[in-house]
């Protein structure tokens, strides 16, 4: 296979596992369903495309109506925004550890200071996930858990 290919041929192959037709170009799901590049499991977990997306998957996977619909795109949203801020500070604490490498002495102060805030960010990060989670199972009936257990279970999604 050509070189050029490999990208190409693990793209229609994630596409695949989301039920989507591979090939260039839009593609899937109908209008809406554009690439949005980049892997769907990003450093942190979750998708790198949005709400969007995955919503209409887990619509459409789990038979969902729209008030459950509203809901879950709401705490996907949350969810969203507080893996977006771990992120952030996860560069934060990065680019602190690197300026006390980048010294003329090293300051253990900052940098022990840095590691605590990642464990906080991630603390934070973990609560979040462990409340959405349950607000997903109050939101969900047996058979859509059940289905929703499955798909996490394959890797169809993340966490």
């Amino acid at each position: 296979m050509y070189p050029g290919m490999i990208a190409w041929w693990k793209r229609a192959q994630r596409r695949a596992a989301f039920g989507a037709a591979a090939g260039c170009g839009r593609s899937g799901g109908g209008p809406g369903w554009a690439h949005a590049g980049g892997d769907h499991d990003g450093e942190m977990g979750g998708w790198s495309f949005g709400v969007r997306r995955p919503l209409r998957f887990l619509a459409e996977k789990l038979g969902l109506n729209d008030k459950q619909v509203a809901e879950l795109a709401r705490l996907m949203d949350d969810l969203k925004t507080e893996r977006a801020q771990a992120a952030v500070d996860n560069r934060r604490v990065t680019a602190a550890f690197a300026d006390a490498l980048a010294g003329e002495t090293f300051d253990e102060a900052r940098v022990a200071e840095a590691a605590a805030a990642r464990i906080r960010s991630a603390e934070r990060l973990r609560e979040a996930v462990v409340k959405t989670l349950a607000r997903t199972h109050a939101l969900l009936d047996p058979e859509q858990r059940s289905r929703l257990a499955y798909l996490i279970r394959s890797g169809a999604i993340t966490l």
